[in-house]
């Protein structure tokens, strides 16, 4: 938090930012006589049918989607690394255009259609993801042209399985899609009291699966997990998956069981909750012991646990010193008397300056059982995640699954990314979010120090606004979280961060155009999210030292809220 220990600032302009914004997309279902009208759609023969600029395609044997070939296309310098290829199409026909992608920013789009070009993307990704969107063609369009892309500075990305669905325009030559297999190696991959969450091995060619409970189709998704909620606690339920694609659904996955635990413990946190940072240091601002913390927050982050010699494990040394000779038994008493008042205390790894590192299976296991530890000493009820050099989302998420084995169903989890770690469900801040939803509390993203971002609606804000915080949290909101895991985090006072902070009355404004569609902007959301949960405050010592002005104004309005 620079020398104040402030979050640090990414500042990505709005040129680039709106130069990187999301096309069109959606999905569409083929009719029994459509065709694939993309020649070479899987690159099993070479880039025969598809040329790249500047010499930038290569076929490879891996990684792959399907088949024994895929296209890697390297951007290098000017160049974007663009594929295309003339697909005939039949004249007022509309069509489906699908690819599966990996590695760097990856484009698909046409353009020639003789109505609307259309384009889709995604930031890097480490898995397969698929991009798809529809375009209808012209009176007269019998030909139009289909590309992929990388972007300019990023990584090489690959690209398989290229599909234009729709009416046979004359030269396409991949066969129809076949109904894919039942998905292998459906297991529990975690718990909570209302939900079981369940991951499977990838099938190839297939554009997503179905999740049944006791027989019953419960949710879809494109990848290979999910989680189920809204379960009974201390419950077996028994789940199957099937994969779908443009020719059908699959036979039923074997069945596994997965039951919910029990309902936790010890006082519940409010359906509207504020967070406040609590510091572990004299700054300049107003030096607090836990008790001193205002009644206004319900979860006090306690800021910050330190990096050890040993990987991904950390410890926490209470700054007696600097915070005026506040004791070691003083500080656990205090914490203790917080919970007993029904308040959530947990300990945030990170910060603009921490060094904590979950990079493979044992520094996951260093984190969870030190975390673990230092819960047992001193009462945490949890952890925050405030990791602002990057974080791996496959070894974060074994971590916290690990701890939430040890500590139970009552663990909180908080985290709190930066604007651009929440772009895109791509990013692994997100992706981590995503994979331990089941267990997770509250997301409160950091509205300051971060320039201009892409709303929900792909355009530019600037922080500082209502819309900023209402278009950054669409995303969220749509991107998979539930509402009651999206929380507004912003500073107490301009003392508290370099840039970002907004007046108390714009934090409530914004609370209610999310939840009731009250007090927006120019952006007004599709929907209303009555069960957002709240909003995160830099720092309870800042609030204090402007005389409480952010808590008292906002502690009792998101408290009020539906």
């Amino acid at each position: 938090m620079a020398i104040l220990r402030r979050r640090s600032a990414r500042f990505w302009s709005a040129a680039v930012l709106a130069a990187l914004a999301l096309g069109v997309s959606g999905t569409g279902q083929a009719s029994a006589a459509d065709v694939n009208n993309a020649k070479n759609a899987g690159f099993e023969s070479g880039l025969t049918n598809w040329t790249c600029t500047a010499g930038s395609g290569a076929t490879v044997s891996s990684p792959v989607h399907g088949g024994a070939a895929a296209l890697k296309a390297t951007p290098a310098g000017q160049d974007n690394a663009k594929c295309t290829q003339a697909v005939a199409v039949k004249p007022g026909s509309t069509y489906t255009l699908s690819a599966w992608v990996q590695g760097g920013y990856s484009y698909l789009g046409v353009t020639g259609t003789g109505t609307t070009d259309v384009s889709t993307w995604t930031p890097d990704s480490t898995s397969w993801k698929q991009l798809s969107t529809t375009f209808t063609t012209g009176s007269s369009t019998t030909s139009v042209t289909v590309y992929t892309h990388g972007w300019y500075g990023q990584a090489a990305y690959f690209a398989d399985d290229v599909s234009v669905y729709g009416p046979d325009g004359g030269g396409g030559t991949d066969p129809l899609p076949t109904i894919p297999g039942a998905p292998g190696g459906l297991a529990v991959s975690g718990t909570s009291s209302s939900s079981v969450s369940l991951s499977w091995n990838t099938v190839s060619g297939v554009t997503g699966y179905n999740v049944y409970r006791a027989g019953t189709k419960v949710t879809a998704v494109t990848g290979t997990s999910a989680t189920v909620t809204g379960l009974a606690a201390s419950t077996s339920y028994s789940f199957q998956v099937t994969a779908t694609n443009s020719a059908g659904e699959s036979a039923k996955s074997a069945a596994v069981t997965g039951t919910t635990t029990a309902t936790p413990t010890g006082p519940a946190l409010p359906k509207h909750a504020v967070t406040g940072y609590w510091q572990n240091f004299n700054n300049g601002a107003t030096v607090q012991k836990i008790s001193d913390v205002q009644s206004q927050y319900d979860i006090i982050a306690v800021a910050f646990a330190d990096a050890t010699t040993t990987p991904g494990a950390v410890t926490f040394n209470l700054d007696s010193a600097g915070l005026g000779g506040y004791t070691v038994a003083q500080f656990k008493a205090d914490i203790a008397a917080k919970k007993a008042a029904g308040k959530k205390v947990i300990v945030s790894v990170g910060g603009e300056r921490g060094t904590v590192a979950v990079n493979d299976s044992s520094s996951a296991t260093n984190f969870a059982n030190s975390v673990y530890s230092l819960m047992q000493t001193y009462g945490f009820d949890g952890v925050d995640i405030d990791l602002e050099n990057g974080l791996n989302a496959t070894y974060m998420t074994q971590a916290l699954r690990s701890l939430s084995s040890k500590a139970g169903s009552s663990l909180i989890i908080t985290m709190a990314p930066q604007t651009i770690d929440m772009q895109s469900t791509s990013n692994t801040y997100f992706q981590t979010a995503l994979n331990v939803k089941d267990i997770l509390t509250v997301v409160n993203m950091q509205y300051y120090n971060s320039g201009s971002m892409l709303g929900c609606d792909g355009k530019v804000y600037s922080q500082g606004s209502v819309d900023f915080l209402t278009a950054l949290a669409c995303i969220q909101l749509e991107g998979g979280l539930s509402p009651s895991q999206v929380g507004l985090g912003l500073p107490a006072s301009t003392s508290g961060a370099g840039s970002g902070y907004v007046s108390p009355t714009v934090v409530n404004n914004a609370l209610d155009c999310l939840t009731k569609g009250t007090g927006c902007g120019s952006f007004k959301p599709s929907r209303t999210y009555p069960d957002l949960r709240g909003a995160m405050t830099w720092s309870t010592n800042w609030d204090a030292s402007a005389g409480n002005a952010w808590s008292n104004a906002v502690g009792p309005h998101v408290h009020a809220l539906p």
